[in-house]
């Protein structure tokens, strides 16, 4: 048995060796537990400042990355825009030779037109003034008939009347000759005209042909849609560029809308290396209402974010006199993040240079999985940590509440003991009063001031024998 002190009411009792040893053990627990908790803030700082040290080395190689993928870019962006000076030289060359060419075979139209006309001219003139003077000729040898018809009689009219036939046939042969040539002279300038529309038609042709051409660069769409011209330019490099990515229509419309297609590529140990939502927007010259290519940023971004793509690429042939879209790669981030606006050209190169990006980021990604594992195998350990905690608070809990309970049960085991205690060191007091006083009672102290009792016990004294009353009164003393 052990005596314990009370630490509320400084009473001490005494326990059985089960709950004493139970008592130690418990100061032992809280002794551990302190402890514990600070060997797990130690290891809690020491994994803090492995994992600061462990960003700051990322940020420096992400950093360092970052710069040389800059540098990189803007040596392609410095390459592309020298092709793209080169192309626009090619261009404008090319315009202004057709424009030349188109200048002198107009001032050769005109001329040809020019010296037509006046040989038609000439020719008409030539042949009035021929046709006039053999129309004069004839009258005047009809008159010359009509008159020797007069002179010699009917005779001779037979021979006037087949002259002046002879004559009007000559007359109708040369008008019928005159009106063939103003017809010829109309078909030529009729031709002329033609001629010369349609050679300007073909300019006008030609120069749209070299807009165009500026415009969209060297792209060939072969008479195909933009979709499929994309498609069909991947699936041609799929084999050599990309023998391991996936790039497939997007038909997933459980989120509402979807995208055209998704590009993703995986590393041999399934870690992303990149991830790409398309979205692909052309729309026909004769098309009344022209879109712009920022009326679709918004549904791209949220089709990257449902299909849980990294980047957001537009290909488009919208917009295709702006100088904004014709001169690359344009990156639209400062709209949404990760979004970027090609033309068809640069198709497969944003593809590669998003990969390039992503495979460079790789190593990143995998030490920042495995600082992952090694937080989550960290945080596990903190779980289990704190399971194992809460139990054994809980468990100690009710220890310490029955502990608590056994020792207010004692007080008040203590407390009605010191109760009937009291009670009974009163009963002993009242007793030992009641026996004094009754030590102290005799018959005079009954009889003094009551004569009845008195005359009463002396006629008893008197009545009984002098020894036995003696003895009588002595015992009543």
């Amino acid at each position: 048995m052990h005596e314990i002190k009370c630490p509320h009411c400084s009473k001490s009792f005494t326990v059985d060796e089960a709950s004493y040893a139970e008592i130690v053990r418990q100061v032992r627990t809280a002794e551990f537990d302190h402890e514990l908790h600070e060997r797990l803030a130690l290891a809690a700082a020491e994994k803090d400042k492995a994992v600061e040290l462990a960003e700051a080395r990322a940020a420096g190689e992400m950093q360092k990355s970052a710069a040389a993928k800059d540098a990189e870019i803007a040596d392609l962006q410095a390459t592309l825009k020298s092709e793209e000076i080169s192309r626009q030289l090619a261009v404008t060359g090319a315009l202004a030779e057709v424009e030349k060419e188109r200048d002198a075979l107009a001032v050769r139209l005109e001329q040809a037109a020019a010296d037509k006309k006046a040989q038609l001219d000439l020719a008409e003139a030539h042949a009035a003034g021929a046709l006039q003077e053999a129309v004069s000729a004839k009258e005047s040898e009809i008159r010359d008939l009509k008159a020797k018809l007069d002179a010699e009689g009917t005779a001779k009219k037979l021979a006037v009347t087949e002259a002046v036939a002879l004559v009007e046939k000559d007359r109708d042969s040369i008008r019928y000759n005159l009106e063939r040539a103003t017809l010829e002279k109309e078909l030529g300038e009729k031709s002329l005209r033609d001629l010369y529309e349609t050679q300007l038609k073909d300019r006008d042709d030609t120069i749209e042909r070299l807009k165009d051409l500026k415009a969209r660069l060297s792209t060939k769409m072969l008479g195909e849609t933009l979709e499929l011209h994309c498609e069909t330019e991947f699936n041609r490099m799929r084999s050599v560029a990309f023998p391991h990515a996936y790039f497939e229509k997007d038909n997933d419309t459980s989120t509402g809308t979807k995208g055209d297609y998704v590009f993703r590529e995986n590393d041999p140990n399934g870690t992303e290396v990149v991830s790409i939502m398309f979205e692909m927007k052309n729309e026909a010259d004769t098309t009344a209402t022209k879109q712009k290519n920022e009326d679709f940023f918004k549904k791209l971004d949220k089709d990257r974010n449902d299909k849980n793509c990294e980047y957001a690429v537009l290909v488009t042939m919208l917009e295709p006199e702006s100088e904004l879209y014709n001169h690359g790669i344009v990156d639209v981030s400062y709209r949404y993040p990760k979004m970027f606006v090609v033309r068809p050209q640069f198709f497969l190169p944003i593809i590669t240079l998003l990969r390039n990006a992503g495979l460079s980021a790789l190593e990143y990604k995998s030490q920042l999985e495995l600082a992952k594992a090694q937080n989550v195998d960290i945080t596990d350990f903190e779980e289990q940590l704190e399971t194992f905690k809460s139990q054994f608070g809980r468990n100690y809990d009710l220890a310490s509440r029955k502990f608590h309970s056994a020792i207010d049960e004692i007080d008040k085991a203590i407390a009605r003991l010191q109760k009937v205690k009291e009670e009974l060191l009163g009963s002993e007091n009242n007793l030992r009063l009641a026996n004094d006083k009754a030590s102290k009672m005799s018959i005079k102290k009954l009889t003094r001031g009551n004569p009845t009792m008195t005359a009463k016990f002396a006629a008893l004294e008197a009545g009984m024998d002098g020894d036995a009353g003696g003895e009588v009164g002595d015992e009543f003393e």
